[in-house]
C-alpha cells in the first residue's frame, strides 16, 4: 500500500510517517497542492492524507479537481476545521472521511485501515503464493495463516515480490516501488532487505523461495 500525505506541518509529516510506516505501508510526502497535483498525476496511491490549510490554496479544491477528473482514490481530510458545517464541505466536496486535529494516531490508524480495506473489497484481493498469503489491507504476511513478524521494508518488499510472483521484478523497479519522495533507496539497501525477507522465510515451511537472477534483480517461485 502506498499513501500519499498532503501536509505543511514537518513535524506532522515526521509522526504520521512514523506511524504509516510502522503499518507497513508507504508513504510519500508533499506539502502544497501542486506538488499534490503532480503526486497523484505520476503515481498510484491507494490513500491520500490531506490537509486543507496549504501554503498555497485550499485542499478542498484539490479533492473537487480530482473527483471532476474520475479520480477515485480515497481521501481522508485532516484538518483543524472542526465546525459541522466545515466537514459536512469536505464531505460533499469528495472526500471519503474527515478526521479534525488534534487527533489519537490510533484512530488516524483505525480510519486509514478502515479506508483501505473498503478499497481492497473490489480492487486487492488477498495475494497467495504457495504457503504465503499477504492481505494488502492490513499490511499482513503469513504462512499457512500465521502472520510473519516483519519490518515495515521488508513487508513491502515481500508485497511487491507476491504480486510478481514467477517474474523476474528488476533491481531498479524494486527500488523505486520502495523508495519514498526524497530518499531514493540504495542498491545496497535493497539487498540487506532481500537478504533479511530470505532469513526470515527459510525459517519457515513457505513452500518458495527468493531466487536472485545475476545482474536482474529478484523472483519469487514456487518450490516444486
Amino acid at each position: 500500500m502506498r499513501l500519499l500525505l498532503v501536509e505543511d506541518s514537518p513535524r506532522l509529516v515526521e509522526l504520521l510517517g512514523e506511524a504509516v510506516r510502522e503499518a507497513g505501508w508507504r508513504l510519500d510526502a508533499v506539502s502544497t497542492i501542486a506538488d499534490a497535483d503532480a503526486a497523484i498525476a505520476g503515481n498510484e496511491h491507494d490513500l491520500i492524507l490531506l490537509d486543507l490549510g496549504l501554503p498555497d490554496g485550499d485542499g478542498l479544491d484539490l479533492v473537487r479537481a480530482m473527483r471532476r477528473a474520475g479520480r477515485a482514490t480515497p481521501v481522508l481530510i485532516m484538518t483543524a476545521r472542526g465546525t459541522v458545517d466545515e466537514r459536512i464541505a469536505g464531505l460533499d466536496a469528495g472526500a471519503d472521511d474527515y478526521l479534525v486535529k488534534p487527533f489519537h494516531h490510533k484512530e488516524f490508524l483505525a480510519r486509514c485501515r478502515a479506508m483501505l480495506r473498503r478499497n481492497v473489497v473490489t480492487a486487492q484481493p488477498v495475494l497467495t503464493v504457495g504457503k504465503l498469503s499477504y492481505d494488502p489491507a492490513t499490511a499482513v504476511l503469513a504462512c499457512e495463516g500465521e502472520a510473519i513478524a516483519l519490518p515495515p521494508r521488508e513487508r513491502a518488499l515481500s508485497e511487491l515480490l507476491i504480486r510478481e510472483a514467477g517474474r523476474v521484478v528488476p533491481k531498479r523497479k524494486l527500488e523505486t516501488a520502495l523508495s519514498e519522495f526524497g530518499e531514493e533507496l540504495s542498491s545496497n539497501a535493497l539487498e540487506l532487505a532481500v537478504s533479511r525477507l530470505r532469513k526470515k522465510l527459510d525459517g519457515l515451511d513457505t513452500g518458495t523461495e527468493i531466487a536472485t537472477v545475476r545482474g536482474i534483480g529478484y523472483i519469487l517461485r514456487v518450490l516444486a
